[in-house]
C-alpha cells in the first residue's frame, strides 16, 4: 500500500482516538457530579477500549502508530522507511487536532480552544518520560516476540497508565499537541506542552536504547558467546 493511503490512516486512526480522549473526558465530567476518580475512569476505559479497536483494525494496514515517537521508534527500529517518518508525523498532528475539533463541537464547545489545566513540575514530566518509555517498550517488545498481542498489550497498559502515573501518560506528542486546543477534562495548557514532548521523546529515545541492548547476544566473562543465549535472544 502507498505511503499516501497508510499516512490516511494513521490521520484517522489518531483523530478517532483524539475523539475518544477528548469526548470520554467531557462526558465523564459532566456525568460524575464533580468526582474526579469516576471522570478519570471513565476516560481511561474509554482510551483503552478505543485503542484496542484502532490497532487492531488499522495494525494491518499501517502499523497504527498514532503517535509520532511511535512513528520515530519504527524508523530508528529499521521496521519504517525514513522517508515515510514525515508523512506520518504530519498526518498524526493533523489528526489530532481534527479529532479534538470533533469532541469539542460534539458537546457544544468551540471547535479548538485553549486550555487552562495546568500540567507543570518536573514530576509530572518525569512521569511523561517514564509512561512513553514503557508504552515504546510494550510496543516493540510485543511485535518482536507476541506480535498478535500488541492490541491487548497497549490498550492494558495505557489504561493502567493513566492512573499510575501523575500525568495521566498522554506518551504521545500528536496527542499532548492537539489536547492543548480543548479546555476541557483531558486538557493542558499550551505552556506545559514543550516540556511534556521533550519528555515524550527523551523517554522513546531511552526505549530505543533499551531495545537494541535487548538485541545484543549475551557474551561470557571471556567475550564467549554461550552455545544457548543467542537462541534465546534471536528467537
Amino acid at each position: 500500500m502507498t505511503c499516501t493511503r497508510r499516512a490516511m490512516c494513521e490521520f484517522a486512526g489518531t483523530a478517532c482516538l483524539l475523539a475518544a480522549v477528548v469526548g470520554s473526558g467531557i462526558m465523564g465530567e459532566r456525568l460524575s457530579a464533580g468526582n474526579t476518580a469516576i471522570a478519570l475512569m471513565a476516560n481511561s476505559i474509554a482510551t483503552g477500549a478505543a485503542l484496542l479497536a484502532l490497532i487492531l483494525t488499522l495494525g494491518p494496514v499501517s502499523g497504527a502508530h498514532l503517535n509520532p515517537a511511535v512513528t520515530l521508534t519504527a524508523a530508528l527500529q529499521h521496521r519504517l522507511s525514513w522517508s515515510d517518518v514525515p508523512a506520518y508525523i504530519f498526518a498524526e498532528i493533523a489528526g489530532a487536532y481534527t479529532g479534538v475539533a470533533c469532541a469539542n463541537v460534539m458537546f457544544g464547545l468551540p471547535p479548538l480552544f485553549a486550555s487552562s489545566h495546568i500540567r507543570a513540575g518536573w514530576l509530572q514530566l518525569f512521569s511523561e518520560g517514564l509512561a512513553t518509555l514503557g508504552l515504546v517498550a510494550v510496543i516493540f517488545i510485543c511485535v518482536e516476540f507476541h506480535k498478535e498481542a500488541v492490541p491487548v498489550a497497549v490498550a492494558a497498559y495505557v489504561t493502567a497508565a493513566y492512573w499510575f502515573t501523575s500525568s495521566t501518560s498522554f506518551a504521545n506528542p500528536a496527542v499532548t499537541l492537539a489536547r492543548a486546543a480543548t479546555d476541557t477534562f483531558a486538557g493542558i495548557r499550551p505552556h506545559d506542552v514543550p516540556g511534556f514532548v521533550a519528555a515524550q521523546l527523551s523517554g522513546a529515545a531511552l526505549a530505543n536504547l533499551f531495545l537494541n541492548w535487548l538485541r545484543k547476544p549475551l557474551t561470557s566473562f571471556h567475550g564467549e558467546i554461550p552455545d544457548d543465549s543467542e537462541k534465546v535472544i534471536t528467537h
